[in-house]
């Protein structure tokens, strides 16, 4: 066992001082940009605030009682948790001090939040707040989803300026709440990168640099629960999964049912990840603003694919309200062309 004179760290124990923090990540991508203002930045911080804040709360939910529901359901139907509530009202709070986001769409809120005293914001910002609030009683990991639009030139934010597709994102990203709070977040045409948060030091350092996705795996993630409700197409492609032809191995079966837990491990190790239309939800059950776009340009921007249930890109499908939904079908580059395939 290594030793010490008491005047630094054992003989042979390396400290690492060159730490990248989203702070400073942030900041030397800022510089790249010479057009830069500093307003995406401070978005940004102010995003980074509210996931410290939620990563907080959870972490002592069970303690200072903010386990259970608060009483009342969200716009899609769903049962609101206390956190939900919590975690809702961090972001709505964040966003407005940070004098930078223009408008705001929430899981949690039924029509879109102007902030009309911010008259200089350029963005406007999807989110849901807690994704897999279910799982929380059960202290599995759940989530933040967000997406980042850019206003149109001259717009003080209108409706407009959200009902956009996925491929007019700026930046979009989502944050895990499990054992640690990981952080990830992609900008428009840029790589993926990974951020574990810290919490003697109170930041997220960069941990997964540049995230690349395995062309492919022999994973899948969905809810089989379901499969009364899928089409023939669906069925056949996921029953081929578990085939092992010419004495191979079938796939196997990962589903957690948070889905941004089942889409980090996705990101980490490969396979596919779905969540299909189905007979019981035709239209799909993700919402496109904030779930379907924003991980679809995480996968992307990773080397995957993401698409529908018509197999159209996930990122060209223009949401008709804000809480519209979609199938989902994304992960490793050959895992999806396996699933067009099946659908052609």
């Amino acid at each position: 066992m290594a030793s010490t004179n008491g005047n630094g760290p054992a003989e042979g124990e390396k400290v690492n001082t060159n730490i990248v923090t989203l702070t400073r990540f942030l900041t030397e991508e800022q510089v790249k940009h010479k057009e830069a203002t500093g307003d995406f930045t401070l978005l940004c911080h102010a995003l980074q605030f509210s996931f410290k804040s939620i990563a907080y709360y959870i972490r002592r939910a069970t303690l200072v009682n903010l386990t259970g529901l608060a009483g009342s359901s969200n716009t899609t139907g769903d049962e609101q948790k206390k956190l939900d509530v919590i975690s809702n009202e961090l972001f709505i709070e964040a966003m407005r001090s940070s004098g930078k986001c223009a408008l705001l769409v929430s899981e949690e809120e039924e029509d879109i939040i102007y902030f009309k005293d911010s008259t200089n914001a350029r963005y406007a910002v999807a989110c849901d707040p807690i994704d897999g609030s279910s799982n929380l009683d059960a202290g599995v990991s759940v989530g933040t989803i967000f997406g980042i639009h850019k206003l149109a030139e001259g717009s003080k934010g209108t409706k407009e300026d959200i009902l956009k597709p996925g491929t007019e994102l700026v930046a979009a990203g989502f944050t895990m709440y499990g054992a640690s709070a990981q952080l990830v977040i992609t900008m428009k045409g840029g790589s993926v990168n990974g951020f574990t948060l810290d919490n003697g030091l109170g930041e997220f350092i960069l941990t997964h640099p540049n995230m690349r996705l395995p062309r492919s795996r022999a994973i899948y993630s969905v809810n089989e629960g379901n499969s009364l409700y899928w089409d023939d197409k669906v069925k056949r492609y996921f029953n081929s999964l578990k085939e092992a032809p010419d004495g191979g191995k079938p796939y196997s079966a990962r589903y957690i049912g948070s889905m941004v837990a089942d889409a980090y491990r996705t990101l980490l190790y490969g396979g596919i990840f779905a969540y299909p239309a189905d007979k019981k939800s035709p239209k799909g059950k993700l919402r496109i603003l904030y779930e379907c776009a924003p991980m679809a340009m995480v996968f992307e921007n990773a080397g995957g694919q993401a698409v529908n249930s018509k197999m159209e890109r996930m990122l060209e499908v223009v949401p008709q309200h804000i809480h519209d939904k979609s199938g989902l079908f994304m992960g490793s580059y050959d895992e999806v062309e396996k699933v067009k395939a099946f659908h052609k």
